[in-house]
């Protein structure tokens, strides 16, 4: 007989909101290269703390968006600005959701 419970594997990693990546440290984090980084914060994928490069400052969500945001550009083949518009569409997704729990609609 099948088990009626099939075990699942669950790829993730906790980080707290108060972490903080400077960005070499998201670089290294996402297996990315600096200047991957670097367009998606130019594209407002990311938006961290800081003047430049140098300074910026990523909170401990930046990580979870980084490498979405990689794995969907690499999945897809898209372009910054393309997934830069499937996260933005996914955020409000999860804000619409969000709002329908509040009000007791699932």
């Amino acid at each position: 007989m099948a088990d009626p419970y099939p075990s699942v594997v669950v790829d993730g990693i906790v980080v707290e909101d108060e972490i903080r990546f400077t960005l070499a440290d998201l670089c290294r984090a996402c297996g990315a290269a600096r200047a991957q980084v670097v367009v998606l914060v130019e594209e407002g994928v990311l938006e961290p703390a800081g003047s430049g490069p140098e300074e910026w400052v990523f909170s401990g969500p930046s990580l979870r968006r980084a490498r979405l945001a990689l794995r969907l550009s690499g999945d897809l083949d898209l372009g910054v600005a393309g997934t830069a518009l499937v996260l933005d569409l996914l955020d409000e997704i999860e804000t619409l959701r969000a709002r329908l729990r509040r009000a007791g609609i699932r």
